[in-house]
């Protein structure tokens, strides 16, 4: 019912701004898509990959092999050229990430504006002054609807958003999210839910436009960026979330009321997201110490991790070339040698013979 009120404007602001912002925006910044080669018609491929799935197995590509008289590296390269055109275009990566920055964006300098001049932002004892006797604002009424519409169009689109690797993460993190809210809202946990979605808030936009100028390949600014919002994430999510917030509802709640059945779930809720912060800050470390070695991000930033365009199954695979290579060798006495099917063939005596 609540989520309702906030996720038709939420969503009809994705549309707007991704036709008439985004778009525009990507060719102002020269985003280029990559080219994809586009695989040949070949029906009885086509028709195994849209009924029984887009990786087959050995012997199933052994199998295709026969019944299209095509060599196993060509159907397994037609494959990857197949996924390759399923896989989103880097312009609907900048359309998402643009709409994403925007709604954390306004969120974040919403929080700041209703936040600012209230005495629980700067001493979080105040959660408990007067609870549960303690008024509902206007502005912290349409901070929460905000906040509850985002989050709730974001778990409902997600199956078709851009799939990642951590997608069962970013479910956990939007459900315990809604709960959050929608609980904090119900129990009057007002003042300490606020508080937890400006946090949030505060890290998350710079992800987006690090994302952004990663995909218009803007990687200096990406850089720059990225260390801005794993500083910021570490001293949001990781000290002052845990240090302030959750210690507060944690022990301060104690000292003045007798736990009972929100304390504990309001606790726990608080304590997945903590789990799922130190997840993707292990994550973000990973990425960082990518950077101190080679002086590059990468491809993603945090969530954004998706199959490169030249993975597939013959991805571990050597090249043609390296095959061939491989077949004829030397040893240290410049004598030729030859790998056969059987085993590798033996030098002795400046004569080589198989085993």
């Amino acid at each position: 019912m609540l989520s309702s009120i906030c996720m038709t404007p939420v969503y009809g602001t994705h549309c707007f701004l991704a036709r008439f912002v985004a778009i525009p925006l990507s060719r102002m910044m020269n985003l280029r898509e990559k080219y994809k080669r586009k695989p040949s018609i070949k029906p009885v491929l086509e028709d195994f990959y849209t009924k029984k799935g887009k990786h087959p197995t050995e012997s199933e590509v052994r199998s295709l092999s026969a019944q299209c008289n095509m060599q196993i590296r060509q159907v397994e390269h037609w494959f990857r050229c197949r996924r390759n055109q399923d896989r989103p275009s880097i312009t609907k990566k900048f359309c998402e990430a643009s709409w994403r920055f925007f709604m954390y964006f306004i969120s974040f300098l919403t929080g700041i504006a209703v936040l600012n001049d209230k005495p629980w932002f700067w001493d979080q004892r105040e959660f408990w002054t007067d609870y549960p006797y303690q008024p509902l604002e206007f502005s912290l009424y349409w901070y929460y609807m905000l906040q509850l519409g985002f989050y709730s169009s974001m778990l409902l689109t997600l199956a078709f958003d851009i799939k990642r690797k951590d997608l069962k993460e970013q479910i956990v993190h939007h459900c315990a999210t809604i709960f959050l809210i929608t609980f904090s809202y119900c129990a009057n946990y007002i003042r300490a839910g606020t508080l937890v979605m400006l946090l949030h808030d505060s890290a998350d936009f710079v992800m987006e436009l690090a994302k952004m100028f990663n995909y218009s390949k803007w990687k200096r600014m990406c850089n720059i960026l990225f260390t801005i919002f794993a500083l910021i994430f570490i001293a949001t999510r990781l000290f002052l979330l845990p240090t302030r917030i959750i210690y507060s509802t944690y022990y301060h709640s104690m000292v003045l009321f007798q736990p009972f059945f929100g304390y504990y779930f309001f606790n726990a809720l608080l304590m997945t997201l903590q789990i799922l912060h130190i997840f993707w800050a292990y994550m973000i470390l990973r990425m960082i110490y990518r950077f101190t070695f080679t002086g590059m991000v990468g491809d993603d930033v945090r969530s954004d991790v998706e199959e490169s365009d030249e993975s597939g199954q013959d991805s571990n695979r050597p090249s043609d070339v390296e095959y061939k290579k491989s077949c004829w060798s030397s040893n240290n006495n410049g004598v030729p040698r030859k790998a056969v099917k059987n085993g590798v063939a033996k030098v002795k005596n400046s004569h080589s013979k198989t085993s």
